[in-house]
């Protein structure tokens, strides 16, 4: 693959965030190129990492088609953790999609773990590990997407995954699925640290008109939030800045060893969150126990990707939670001035999210998963499990 140079990065703290690189070629051969702008990475190097990558696919009563889509176009090399919190009665829309990973197992032999979100065993492994924080009020692990990542890290660390990387499931084009994975394989692969994480921009994010399809640039969230993103890193180092694109990446991936220290948050601030996280904790010296960071800091690559991103449209109601829940992040960050807290609430004004006297909510979040023994909670799960599916090669 030839991805144009990771030449400019900006630095706060430990924290190293570069400029977004476009990718230039899918594949290439091992040759060098000869030239300083452009990194080769070899296409045998990408597939080594993806056989130590596990793809987590979190997903609520998606179409199957797309579903299917997004399954065929995962790397084989790749396990595949599917956590769906689709409905089990009225309809059971999860059975069908058991159903199709079944018939996709028989015909591709890829290895793949499925679980429902709402599985007691789940509820009773992390009941058992003491990690009460993603279970409700009646016991169950909450509905969410941040809930489904985090049982899809724990499950991928059991495996031994060293890298994890998430797709969504609503994903009309699953050739760019196919390249989102090899993109997150050579991010890490470009990567000093160990502590890596590569967020992925599209390049376009067609939408349907009267003329056809109009490829956008930008979506309406992902300008607000990168703005504000910005903004807030702005204020924080004194340096204006607009490096920040993927302020809402749902497609990212990263090491296992960034994956368990960090905490996540839940809905729609999950992506957010995990910025304004690296920036508070390691963009000062100090804040944290993981030496080792500091060390060796945390590098964050955001690579355009070749491939226009098409996705289920889930209407204005998602793009506004998803608004925000984003500026709410930032707007409670300990590092945001109360300047920049004005604009945020003025934002959320003009678009008639909250009230004169209202402020954005503060996520929930939860803490690291790194003091969970990730094989004993697999085992306390699979002899708990009620929805548990593994197939291995």
């Amino acid at each position: 693959m030839l991805l144009e140079a990771p030449v400019y990065k900006e630095l706060f703290g430990a924290v190293e965030i570069y400029e977004v690189q476009k990718v230039i070629k899918l594949d290439t051969q091992t040759r060098d190129v000869g030239s300083f702008t452009v990194t080769n990475v070899p296409r045998e190097d990408i597939y080594g990492i993806l056989e130590d990558m596990a793809i987590v696919v979190p997903m609520k009563n998606e179409k199957l088609q797309l579903v299917d889509g997004v399954l065929k176009a995962i790397p084989h090399q790749c396990p595949i953790i599917i956590v769906s919190n689709s409905k089990r009665e009225g309809p059971n829309l999860f059975k069908q999609e058991v159903d199709l990973v079944k018939h996709f197992y028989n015909l591709t032999r890829s290895r793949i773990i499925m679980i429902h979100q709402k599985d007691s065993g789940i509820a009773e492994a992390f009941r058992e590990a003491g990690y009460t924080e993603v279970l409700d009020e009646k016991g169950a692990v909450r509905s969410g997407k941040g809930e489904g990542m985090l049982i899809g890290i724990l499950i991928a660390k059991a495996v031994g995954a060293k890298y994890v990387g998430f797709v969504d499931a609503d994903n009309y084009i699953p050739g760019s699925v196919n390249e989102y994975v090899k993109d997150y394989a050579a991010g890490f692969l470009m990567s000093e640290s160990e502590y890596a994480m590569v967020r992925l921009s599209w390049r376009h994010k067609p939408k349907v008109s009267t003329k056809g399809l109009y490829f956008k640039k930008w979506g309406r969230v992902s300008e607000i939030t990168n703005k504000y993103m910005n903004a807030l890193f702005g204020v924080a180092t004194n340096f204006e800045t607009n490096i920040i694109v993927t302020g809402n990446a749902g497609e990212h991936a990263m090491t296992l060893k960034l994956a368990e220290i960090m905490p996540f948050s839940t809905g729609y601030s999950i992506e957010p969150f995990e910025l304004v996280y690296l920036f508070e904790t390691f963009g000062r010296w100090g804040r944290d126990p993981h030496t080792d960071v500091y060390d060796q800091g945390v590098e964050v690559f955001q690579i355009e990707t070749l491939n226009p991103h098409l996705h289920e449209d889930k209407g204005k109601e998602h793009v506004r939670d998803m608004i925000l829940s984003s500026l709410g992040t930032i707007y409670h960050s300990e590092l945001a001035t109360e300047g920049l807290r004005r604009r945020i609430l003025q934002e959320l004004r003009l678009h008639g999210l909250i009230g004169e006297n209202e402020e954005p909510p503060k996520p929930r979040t939860m803490p690291p998963i790194e003091n969970i023994n990730a094989n004993q909670w697999m085992k306390i799960l699979e002899d708990n499990a009620e929805t548990l599916l593994r197939f291995e090669v």
